[in-house]
């Protein structure tokens, strides 16, 4: 395939977890990807493992900086002449009881979430428009769904992107370019196993109908299909890939028990 005719994503948070998953699965596909994350270092490590200079390119750029993401962008533009698909996947998470959470803590999660999203669409918009259209992704959080302890900045931050999602949905529509997010469960990430303790993987468990935690490959596939073809007239939508955590009430474990001896 000549250069000119392949596919470019732009994946943000791409040097681990869900965003280089991602990035895996667009190359998988004959796609070139662009790389961002604010962590230099873990970026040039993954993206060096991918071993395709060729068709991926590694920029360390931090989402919530305006004049730095236009810079990458630009450079995304003069290597690879076009966007199809952008992946709004950086964020963080900062976990604290509402009295313990600090403006500084508030505002950094926002930034980064929220704003993040928006500076790195406005940015990649013009482009796609260009070109015809694309396809904007966004990652929010089972947490924009369900209010949960020590999350008031993190599930405050993804519920403003499920809406920033439909607004961009509504108004990029007449440029051609399709706006949608993902809204992962529980994913087994390397941050995951870190922090979450086996009495915590429990409590998920309980709550979770297909009783596991999910796989980064497995968000990937779904980010991939939103910005492919097959997608073409999805436009506006949160996809919960969430082994029906969301859509579950109480109960589950019980109900399991009585369906074994039913």
């Amino acid at each position: 395939m000549k250069q000119a005719m392949q596919k470019v994503a732009f994946v943000t948070g791409a040097a681990r977890g869900i965003g280089l998953a991602t990035a895996k699965r667009f190359l998988a596909d004959g796609w070139r990807v662009a790389l961002l994350d604010v962590d230099n270092e873990t970026l040039t490590r993954s993206h060096g493992a991918l071993a395709a200079p060729e068709t991926t390119l590694a920029l360390h750029c931090d989402v919530a900086d305006a004049d730095a993401v236009t810079a990458a962008v630009a450079t995304v533009a003069e290597r690879f002449d076009r966007v199809d698909a952008l992946v709004n996947n950086a964020g963080i998470a900062i976990f604290k009881p509402i009295l313990q959470t600090t403006l500084a803590d508030w505002s950094r999660t926002l930034a980064v979430n929220l704003t993040g999203p928006f500076i790195c669409t406005q940015a990649v918009a013009p482009l796609m428009r260009e070109q015809g259209g694309g396809s904007v992704v966004n990652i929010t959080s089972i947490s924009s769904l369900r209010a949960s302890t020590l999350r008031v900045a993190y599930g405050t931050s993804k519920a403003g992107l499920a809406h920033l999602t439909k607004q961009q949905a509504v108004e990029f529509a007449a440029l051609g370019i399709r706006v949608n997010a993902v809204a992962p469960g529980p994913v087994d990430t390397a941050m995951a196993k870190a922090v979450h303790t086996p009495e915590i993987r429990a409590d998920y468990h309980d709550t979770i109908p297909l009783n596991r935690y999910g796989l980064e490959a497995e968000l990937a596939e779904v980010v991939f299909f939103l910005c492919s073809e097959r997608a073409s007239y999805i436009t506006g939508q949160m996809l919960s890939v969430d082994g029906g955590f969301e859509a579950t009430g109480i109960g589950l474990p019980t109900m399991r028990a009585e369906g074994k001896n039913g």
